[in-house]
């Protein structure tokens, strides 16, 4: 299905065994949640706004976007709008950010974020896979 996108239900070893979902593209919002192509409406914790050559903000109906029409966030976090992310955006963190060399690094970090923000903890297994558990407080 070309140019659809992931859900993820919850972050546990592989996309797969994590509930990694791959879903129909986006073609809209209702009550504030993505609704897809296929008409199934999604109750979504986070957004990741994965930029690429065409942004895309003008879906976006909520004021995080600044004068010059770029969103205000650090590192790609939005500090007004939990669970609103960016990457891939020019300069998001270094000039590197665009490059596919950078967008690891600030792929990460977002994720470790929405990480933070679910009250989980990373550790990898033997494999290199990252197994998710919750915070020990």
């Amino acid at each position: 299905m070309a140019g659809g996108g992931f859900v993820s239900i919850r972050c546990t070893t592989r996309p797969d065994a994590a509930g990694v979902e791959r879903v129909a593209r986006v073609a809209g919002v209702r009550d504030g949640k993505p609704v897809l192509e296929d008409g199934r409406v999604l109750d979504v914790a986070n957004v990741i706004w994965a930029a690429g050559f065409h942004p895309g903000f003008s879906w976006i109906d909520l004021p995080v976007l600044d004068e010059h029409g770029e969103p205000k966030q650090e590192r790609g976090v939005v500090a007004s709008q939990p669970g609103l992310y960016f990457v891939g955006l020019h300069f998001l963190y270094a000039m590197s950010s665009t490059m596919i060399h950078g967008v690891g690094r600030d792929a990460k970090y977002v994720a470790d974020a929405v990480r933070r923000r679910a009250g989980e903890t990373r550790k990898a297994d033997s494999r290199g896979w990252a197994t998710m558990a919750p915070a020990r407080g």
